[in-house]
Parts: structure tokens; sequence; C-alpha cells
């Protein structure tokens, strides 16, 4: 499990603690690793390994095509925050711009959620603070509406 890591980066960060390789493979798949080990701040909602297999069988394998890079790429921006914003300040928003430029939704009706009109992940841990950011962990990749 993740633990405060303030001197890895969050790619680091995640790979070591070994529940995110999917994201940390597709990642690479759509050239966003030095974007995320760049200086940040970044704030990232990271889906592991059991969030992916809750897509629909083939998905991840799908994504992971060259010709699918630009889709899988609006993605995983889905998942990532521009700034460093905690858990405590997660819990006063009702939605956040995304690094790609799509808003997605958050609600505390609940726990705290964060996804769009396509679904809802549940946070399932919070504030692993790295040293060009901040992880949430999420159970379910967030999709475009």
């Amino acid at each position: 499990m993740l633990a405060t890591e303030t001197s890895h980066d969050i790619i680091e960060t995640a790979v070591k603690a070994g529940e995110f390789k999917t994201l940390a493979t597709a990642l690479e798949a759509a050239e966003l690793v030095d974007t995320l080990k760049g200086a940040g701040p970044f704030t990232v909602f990271a889906p592991t390994d059991a969030a992916f297999e809750k897509l629909p069988e083939g998905t991840c394998e799908n994504l992971l095509k060259p010709e699918n890079k630009d889709k899988l790429k609006a993605i995983l921006l889905l998942h990532v925050v521009p700034g460093c914003v905690m858990a405590e300040d997660v819990m006063k928003l009702k939605e956040a711009k995304t690094a790609g430029g799509c808003t997605v939704k958050i609600s505390t009706d609940d726990g705290v959620m964060v996804g769009t009109a396509k679904g809802m992940s549940n946070v399932t841990k919070t504030d692993i603070t790295t040293s060009n950011g901040v992880i949430h962990v999420i159970d379910a990749v967030i999709l475009p509406e």
C-alpha cells in the first residue's frame, strides 16, 4: 500500500506501491510518464489494478493499442488535476477542471466520489504526498461522458 513518498515523484510512488501496474502501463502507452514526472504539482486520482479489471473485457487491451493512444490519453487526463489538491480541499469542491480540459464531478454525499456522468469512483485512500503532487486512490476508472 502507498505511504507518503515526498522524495519520489507520482510515477515512482505509484510503481513502488505495486497496485498500479495497469495504470503505469497505460501512462507509458499514452506517453504521459514524462509529464507526471515533471515539476507539477499534480493531483492524480489513481485507479488501482482492480479498478481497471472492472472495465468490460478487452477494454484495456484495446486502449493500449497504438491507434487508440489519443483516446487513452484523454481518459488518463481525466484522472489528473493541475495543482496539489489535498483531501480537505477536495471535500469542498463540486467539480474540478482536469489536465485534459474536461471537468470531473466531485460528490461527498456518500463518501468522497469523483467521476463523470458515465460513473463515479470512490476515493479509497487520500493525501499520498509525492515530490510533485498528491495521489488519491480510486476504485474505478473515470470515463469520458
